[in-house]
Order: C-alpha cells, then structure tokens, then sequence
C-alpha cells in the first residue's frame, strides 16, 4: 500500500502544466533523434542534457525531459529499422529482419503502429516492474557497506561490454580510460593534485557532462560528416506508408508475443551492462524458436517487429532498476542519466527512495505519461516522422554541434571547458573508428572516484587486510557474477554477434 501512495504523489508531482509540457516535448524530440540513422537514445539524451540546464529545471522536471527523450528514442529506433532497413540503434537491428520486409510488402504503416503498440506494452510492463522491484533492490543494498560497493562497481565495469561489444578486450580497455579520466583532480584524501600537469582547470577533475557531450555528440557529429548517409535520403524519398493501422486480427495474433517478450526484456535489462540491445536479441531469438513453426519469420511475420520491439523497450525500462536502486546504470542512456542525477547532487542508490522520494516516484509517474503520449504521438503522426529521415546531414549536424557548445558554455561559463569537449569529441570519434565502445568510459568518469573511495575505506577499516574484498558472502556472489559476466560473452557474445549478422544479411538479401 505505502508504495501505491507514492505513486500517486509521484502523479501529484508529474501531473503539473510544466512537467507534462516537458513530457511531451521530451518524447517529440526522443522519437526524431531515434529514427534518425545511428544517433540513438544514449545520443540523443547526451545531445539534450546542455538544454534542460541551460532552461534551468530543477532535479525532477530534468529528469522528466531526459528520461521521456529516452523512452521517445527506443519508440523511434522502429522507423528507420522498418523503412529504410537502417537500425536507428543497436537495439533496433532486430526490428529490421521482419519490419523491412513489411514495409516491402506495402504494410509499412501498420508495420510501424504495430511496433508502436509492443514499444507501450513492453514500457508500461516494464514500469511496474521499476515499481515493484526497485524497493525491495534497496532492502538488500543497505546490507552494503564500501567491500560490497566496490565489488558492485566492478561488477558494473565486467558485465558493461556484454553482447554489445565485438571484443572484452576492447571494453575493458575503455572502462580503464574512463577509470584513468576519474583520477584526474586533486585527490580527496591527500588533497595531492593528480595528473593535472600544472593546469588549474582540472584541479577539480573533469566535468563529466562535457566528457558525455563531447564523446556521443561532438562524435556523431564528425561520423555524420564523415559518412553523409546519402543513401538513407535517396531511399526516404520512394517510402509509402500505406494503411496506418494494424487490424484487430493482427493485434490478436501479437498480443501473447508482447507479454511474454516484455518479462524477458524486462529481466535482460535488470541485469548491469546487459541492455536494450541483448532484451531484443533474446526476445526475437526466443519467440522464432517458440512459435515460428512454418518459417515465416525473417519474411515480414508480424510477430517478429513485435517481439524485438516490446524486449527492448521493456529493457530500457529494467535498466532504470540497478540505476535508481544502487547507483549502477543497467544500459548506456541509463549512465548518461546517472551523470545528469550526479550534477544535480542527487546520488542514486539505497538512500534515494528515502532522501529524494519526490525526484524518483515523480520520474515514475511521468513514465508512465511519456508512455501514454508517445502511443497518442507514434500512431497518428506517423507520417510527420518519417519526414524526419529526409532531413540532410548538412542541415542536421550544425544544429547539434550548436546545441553542444551554446549548452556547455552556458552550464560552465567556461571556453577551457569547451576545449575539453572537442577533445573529448576527436576521442570519442577515433575510438568509434576502432569500435572501442564509449559507454564504459563515461561509467569509469562517473564511477572512478566512488570505487577508489570505497576500494580505500574498506582496506582502511580493515587495517589494510586485502582480504577484506572478499571477506562477506555478498562479496563473493558479487566478484563471481562479475567473472561469470565477464567470461561468458567471451565464450557466446561471438555466437550471438555471428547469428545476429547472418539474420541480418539473410534479411537484406531477401
């Protein structure tokens, strides 16, 4: 009962004028900069979050533009995917294999909408699932104490690289990067400076909304240029829609789908490091398995643009649980909002739901009207979206980059700042040409300096006893599912990335 009566403060809070002007506004934009090619949820938060400071919001009303662009981009990922057979995401990929060929068929609009209903009903499930598992996750969190909190943390930076990385080898290196970024700044404890070579600036460390900026922006900004997606634009141009609405038989046949690939995204995004990405991979991989008995999937089944769609968005919705409930981001977008929470001076973890109810329970309520608006949105303005797809890099890209620079600017005041975000941007795009990923730097700039201090509290209470890391059976579970995370995609994220390319290939050759 406690738990329904904050939810209906949290509505108190969400059901504002201003709250829901940002809610929808939040999800208009999150639908555009996800069914634009390759810019995504983690991108499009990245690219917003200079706007929510410069219009000076508080802590919740931030949140709620932030996590309804979030919710909006896993909706948009669908409209690229299904028209163009481009991914607007990795989670989308799998969205491709039936959703092209629908819209090859002439049921493109339906194929959308249909996606657009399985996007809510894996979102809306998803939601209550934050709702009733994040406050029982922060009765077993205050059973931590600084050996548990570092062994968390490392299970973070192991299991981050997951499905989503073509090598641990590579997202181990990125988690030392940002690990080694978190170090620069005047120590806490000895106040010694570190790694600051004489630079006053940087006495305070680096400001982690630059380095978020600067690697997923600045970065897409140099890929775009690079690349132009000229043929993105000549395909746009020859789309036709068709019947915007899938008929009661189609919704009939999906609805099983939805439900049972909503708890499977839902546990996938749970899981830190995990994701979106591996919610729809499971969810399309289960269900062909399950009820694909004449072979139809990969040849337009409506069943599989329902089935990655809802994984997904369950997923995006599971991620926000470890995130909330112990300060550990269950996907990349989900780490961007921790930085945002973090410069709010909000920490996220067991003590949130007691010190900031009004922040989470309100950011509850207002997923679910994001969820609400975004099915209201995705249907009937279908159409004005896609449009969205013939907007010229040319035009496009001045106008991140813009939004980039005046944002920062006006939350720091600072040009050295600036400096560092172009760098960080050269960075974030020479690692995306290596395909280094960039989600474990960001984690190890936010979460460097609360594993040093906890790594050093608990040797410190301990006398310096090494032993201490491992001394409790929550540390144990902790270290052995943070190897377990480690090693398995070694052993099957190979498998999964050969079948995930070969479902791909079969589907652009039909």
């Amino acid at each position: 009962m406690e738990t329904f009566a904050n939810l209906a403060d949290g509505f108190a809070i969400a059901l504002t004028w201003n709250n829901l002007w940002l809610a929808l506004l939040g999800c208009f934009l999150g639908t555009i900069m996800g069914a634009l090619p390759g810019l995504g949820p983690s991108n499009g938060v990245a690219i917003l979050i200079p706007l929510a400071f410069t219009m000076g919001l508080g802590a919740t009303p931030s949140l709620i533009l932030l996590t309804s662009v979030y919710y909006g981009a896993m909706y948009g990922g669908r409209i690229s995917s299904i028209l163009l057979n481009i991914p607007g995401d990795e989670p989308a990929m799998m969205t491709c294999l039936d959703g092209h060929p629908m819209a090859k068929k002439g049921l493109a609009g339906e194929a959308l909408s249909l996606s657009g209903i399985a996007s809510f009903v894996g979102a809306f499930l998803a939601t209550w699932g934050l709702i009733l598992l994040a406050p029982q996750l922060v009765k077993i969190a205050l059973l931590f104490g600084p050996a548990e909190y570092f062994a968390l943390f490392a299970l973070a930076f192991m299991t981050l690289g997951g499905v989503s990385s073509t090598n641990q080898a590579k997202s181990a290196f990125a988690a030392a990067l940002g690990l080694g970024l978190a170090m620069i700044g005047v120590d806490t404890q000895t106040g010694v400076p570190r790694f600051t070579f004489g630079e006053v600036h940087l006495y305070d460390g680096l400001d982690f909304l630059v380095a978020i900026v600067g690697l997923f922006a600045l970065s897409e900004v140099f890929i775009f240029l690079e690349e132009r997606h000229g043929s993105a634009e000549a395909d746009a141009k020859k789309l036709t829609i068709g019947r915007l609405y899938p008929p009661a038989s189609m919704i009939k046949q999906t609805a099983p789908t939805m439900l049972r690939t909503s708890v499977l995204g839902f546990i996938a995004g749970v899981l830190p490091g995990a994701g979106a990405s591996l919610g729809s991979f499971i969810s399309y991989s289960f269900e062909k398995r399950l009820v694909d008995k004449e072979n139809t999937f990969g040849t337009g089944d409506p069943r599989g643009v329902a089935a990655p769609e809802a994984g997904n968005n369950a997923a995006a919705g599971g991620a926000l649980v470890p995130m909330l409930a112990l300060g550990v981001p269950g996907s990349g977008t989900t780490a961007v909002l921790l930085a945002v929470l973090l410069s709010l001076n909000i920490t996220p973890g067991p003590l949130l739901f007691t010190q900031n109810p009004d922040v989470v329970w309100g950011l509850i309520a207002a997923l679910f009207i994001a969820n609400f608006m975004l099915l209201a949105l995705n249907i009937p303005m279908v159409g004005l979206f896609t449009r969205v797809l013939l907007v010229p890099p040319r035009i496009l890209m001045p106008i991140v980059a813009m939004v980039s620079f005046v944002g920062i600017y006006g939350i720091s005041g600072s040009t050295f700042d600036l400096l560092v975000m172009i760098g960080f941007g050269v960075m974030g795009w020479v690692l995306r040409k290596l395909d280094v990923p960039l989600v474990p730097i960001i984690l190890g700039t936010l979460l460097g300096n609360a594993m040093e201090n906890n790594l050093r509290r608990a040797i410190t209470i301990d006398n310096g006893n090494w032993w201490t890391l491992i001394d409790s059976p929550l540390t144990i579970i902790l270290w052995s599912i943070a190897i377990i995370g480690f090693i398995l995609p070694i052993v099957v994220g190979r498998r999964v990335k050969a079948k995930m390319r070969r479902d791909e290939e079969g589907a652009i050759q039909d």
